[in-house]
């Protein structure tokens, strides 16, 4: 972990003392919402790579995203956070036992590539290695291979184990990471799309900026999956991030295209550190695209206090009263915060609801 990330994480936890205790009521009281979270990470061991150029770009990025996702945060929100909790790990006993505190149901884990950052000579984590976790404990984790890079490695191959994962090991929800490969709507992608379309999946793609260079924010602009769409009305795509900070062009896309659908995933802890910019960036999802299209995520990369942040930063959050009447927002329901905890991508992945899982 670097140190600057170190840092501002133990400042935060220093302050927690002088909070008030209206986080650790949060944190005591259940809930009943049945959550799954598409964006857990698997994030390997990268220190093998340490001495490429890449390698240690990404982390400077890493470094710097700690300021806009930590800063501002309020004393209360690390109240009762255990030593464990805010400590990097890959053990995923330790996803299980975040997932259990704050009442994660089902984790669709999700191997870290990043092979732009090594040269494209490795993985942080193979999607093999991902399938030895998930089948140590199917009723909490499912399959979620990692296809990029796509055109890189070849779109036949990439086909090939689409259809492995789907057709042997029953995968139902996969992932591209545009930015270490190629725009989104690449026509070379075309064959891998069609076949994605035919076997059904739900493909979850990278959309807005990227965090972390060497990745190319250039791809992943959210108006190209105005083209994927069109072509492919029946493949259901999520789009991570929210298209960040292409919000309102990836609503606008959303609104058109009935198998697009919208994810929260790392923007939810401003909820609570900047509760009217999450207040914005939620509202118009839905105004434009609607409840039903929109889902819940952590983004979760090895500390559990971001699985807290991120189930914390949703249950309570209500859009506030003036923004709600100057911008037509509707006001969050429980009904709504079902659907985007959980009930959405239940939908789509064919889950059961009906029994929680923690």
């Amino acid at each position: 972990m670097p140190e600057e990330f170190r840092a501002s994480q133990e400042t935060l936890m220093k302050k927690t003392d002088q909070g008030s205790n209206v986080l650790k009521r949060a944190v005591t009281d259940k809930d009943d919402y049945f959550k799954i979270d598409p964006e857990p990470h698997l994030i390997g061991d990268g220190t093998p790579y340490s001495y490429f150029p890449g390698y240690k770009m990404w982390w400077r990025a890493i470094a710097n995203i700690a300021r806009p996702l930590f800063s501002q945060t309020p004393p209360e929100m690390f109240e009762g956070v255990e030593e464990w909790e805010a400590q990097k790990s890959a053990d995923p006993s330790i996803l299980l036992r975040a997932m259990d505190k704050y009442g994660v149901d089902i984790a669709c884990l999700l191997p870290e590539s990043c092979m732009d950052t090594c040269g494209f000579s490795g993985r942080f984590c193979t999607n093999g290695e991902m399938g030895k976790i998930v089948e140590s404990n199917p009723d909490r984790f499912m399959y979620q291979p990692n296809m990029s890079p796509i055109k890189h490695r070849g779109v036949k191959n990439t086909i090939w184990e689409l259809e492995y994962w789907a057709k042997e090991k029953g995968a139902k929800i996969f992932k591209y990471l545009c930015t270490e490969d190629t725009y989104i709507n690449d026509p070379d992608l075309w064959p891998f799309y069609e076949r994605a379309q035919e076997l059904n999946i739900v493909l979850d793609i990278h959309t807005g900026m990227s965090w972390c260079p060497p990745q190319a924010s250039k791809y992943a602009n959210p108006i190209f999956l105005d083209d994927v769409c069109r072509d492919f009305p029946e493949l259901r795509i999520i789009a991570f991030h929210m298209g960040y900070p292409f919000c309102d062009q990836l609503n606008m896309v959303a609104m058109g295209h009935p198998n697009l659908y919208v994810c929260l995933s790392l923007l939810v802890p401003w909820a609570v550190t900047a509760p009217r910019k999450f207040a914005k960036i939620i509202g118009e999802a839905l105004r434009w695209v609607g409840p039903d299209k929109i889902i819940w995520g952590t983004d979760y990369a090895g500390y559990a206090v971001q699985i807290r942040n991120a189930v914390l930063g949703f249950r309570d959050f209500q859009i506030p009263k003036d923004l709600q009447e100057g911008y037509g927002y509707p006001e969050i329901t429980e009904e709504d915060r079902r659907k985007i905890f959980g009930g959405n991508l239940a939908r789509l992945l064919d889950i059961d609801t009906s029994k929680r899982r923690t």
